[in-house]
């Protein structure tokens, strides 16, 4: 064993096996589902006092700060199920479903009047603009017309009476008529929030990944400048059918010289079947590059990885060099591409 292939125990030793802060901080803004459940008990609330008036919830709103409005809309966007492509729908339909600017709509047995104050007059309308994307929703922002004349839509919009959205649309916006009926509304939000959960799993599992690979690339790039450093790339010649194909690598990195290297990273802080699929793949993969003349590297880490010990030792085994996920251990990495280029 050298200093480059190191087996499953020694790796552990030099791994970080838990996220670092600074990259923990990105995963978190790439979903906005953990923040979402550790405040739906606080979202019930509002919405379960904010029954003596359709507006009530602005009142309540202003008086929390554990809840801000942006977030408080995002909870609205995620129930009702409208998306960035939804909402950027909305943005040309609303100037033509309300031709006057305003909602009429029935709620509690009385109608009720809303005039939009913004969203009706064509501009911007998406994730960006009302502050509901990962970036913003790191930052509390105040209550603001577009963001009041959604929330308004989104409880009170399948009881307009004097227009029709459409279907695909309106019929999501009926939050407005849960307020006050406690136990319904509680029903509602939580197994809506574990449907979410379950589709956004895997898709958080693959931007997290995609965290990883980027934070390798910008280490390599910092310290091998002279170097071509690709994300998801391929290299010349390097097949999965018979030359139909080209194989995919989470990274290749490139020489002045022209020499390749194929670089897989994977980092799971929880068990899944990514680390067994890579192993799989390992000694195919290291039999095509060694053929041709290339070398192939793991960036290993996670305890998730660290508990597929038969897996991770495969890899290690066809490996030209594995190393941990720090910045210690990119500098390793570095090393053994200066010293095989």
């Amino acid at each position: 064993m050298s200093k480059f292939t190191p087996q499953p125990d020694e790796l552990q030793k030099r791994a970080s096996r838990f996220w670092p802060p600074e990259l923990l901080a990105k995963a978190k803004a790439l979903s906005a589902i953990p923040r979402l459940i550790e405040t739906q008990d606080k979202f019930i609330s509002i919405i379960d006092v904010s029954d003596k008036s359709p507006n009530s919830w602005k009142n309540v709103l202003h008086e929390t700060n554990e809840l801000p409005p942006n977030l408080f809309l995002k909870h609205l966007l995620v129930l009702s199920d409208l998306g960035g492509e939804l909402l950027k729908r909305l943005r040309l339909e609303l100037p033509r479903t309300f031709r006057d600017g305003e909602m009429v709509f029935s709620w509690r047995e009385a109608s009720h009047t809303y005039n939009f104050k913004q969203i009706t007059n064509g501009g911007k309308l998406d994730n960006s603009s009302l502050f509901v994307d990962g970036k913003s929703l790191a930052i509390p922002h105040d209550l603001d017309a577009a963001m009041e004349d959604v929330i308004m839509l989104l409880l009170f919009g399948a009881a307009a009476t004097n227009a029709k959205l459409p279907e695909v649309i309106g019929d999501k916006c009926m939050i407005g008529s849960l307020i006050g009926r406690k136990p319904e509304l509680q029903k509602f939000v939580r197994q809506r929030y574990i449907l979410v959960s379950r589709i956004t799993a895997g898709a958080t599992s693959n931007s997290l990944g995609q965290i990883a690979q980027d934070y390798v690339c910008e280490l390599l790039r910092k310290d091998l400048p002279e170097w071509k450093i690709t994300r998801n790339g391929r290299i010349p010649g390097i097949s999965q059918n018979a030359g139909n194909t080209d194989m995919n690598f989470d990274i290749v990195a490139t020489s002045p010289s022209k020499k390749h290297f194929a670089i897989e990273v994977s980092y799971q802080v929880t068990t899944n079947s990514v680390i067994e699929r890579k192993s799989g793949q390992a000694q195919a993969r290291a039999n095509l590059l060694h053929k041709a003349g290339h070398k192939l590297a793991y960036v290993m880490d996670g305890a998730g990885n660290f508990e597929r010990i038969a897996a991770l030792r495969t890899i290690c085994d066809f490996s030209d060099c594995t190393v941990a996920f720090t910045p210690e251990e990119i500098k390793v990495l570095v090393e053994f591409l200066t010293g095989q280029a």
